[in-house]
């Protein structure tokens, strides 16, 4: 039976020439991955998506709305009614702060990430995944003070790769990087 057979032994390092061109004009990165990051990749796909942005604007506008109404109908303001308000501020503020925390408690464990962006396209690897992921699967990429943030294509950006600057060798390969972005898909 050829099930649960292994693959050691055989030999897997013949490279094509792809492999070999990829290899030479690839930019690798080495970073752990924060909280703040993921926070970064949120805020890029809400101000590209905006209807998060527009829907917890009209949720705080309602309440702002109802809890001055309380106030002027009742002629005091009611502690339930500030509290709750300020309950919903804090929420609504937070939010993405606590996706963030969230997405790092996900991924924070498995330590150190090494990602390899190469015209064949972006691999990530942990010492416990490799993630391989081609062109054709991003709509593009933003690039902020300290990060490149890729955009899936799907119409919800449900997958988001953040890049972190900070994770490049050499400032000269923060240019190459960008000259592959710049090559494979497009700024949005």
């Amino acid at each position: 039976m050829t099930e649960g057979r292994s693959a050691e032994g055989t030999d897997n390092g013949a490279e094509t020439s792809a492999d070999a061109v990829d290899e030479r004009s690839a930019v690798q990165l080495v970073y752990r991955p924060r909280s703040a990051d993921t926070l970064v990749g949120l805020r890029v796909r809400e101000r590209i998506k905006r209807t998060g942005l527009l829907l917890r604007g009209v949720f705080l506008a309602l309440w702002v709305g109802q809890w001055l109404v309380s106030a002027v109908g009742r002629g005091s303001i009611d502690a339930v009614s500030t509290v709750l308000f300020v309950f919903v501020v804090l929420l609504v503020w937070g939010y993405p702060r606590l996706q963030a925390a969230h997405v790092q408690r996900i991924i924070g464990w498995q330590g150190e990430y090494r990602a390899t962006v190469s015209p064949s396209g972006i691999t990530c690897r942990s010492d416990h995944s490799t993630l391989i992921q081609k062109w054709s699967v991003f709509q593009g990429y933003r690039e902020t003070a300290g990060h490149f943030v890729l955009l899936s294509r799907d119409p919800n950006i449900m997958c988001l790769d953040v890049l972190p600057k900070r994770g490049v060798h050499e400032a000269e390969d923060l240019d190459r990087l960008r000259a592959i972005l710049d090559q494979h898909t497009t700024r949005v």
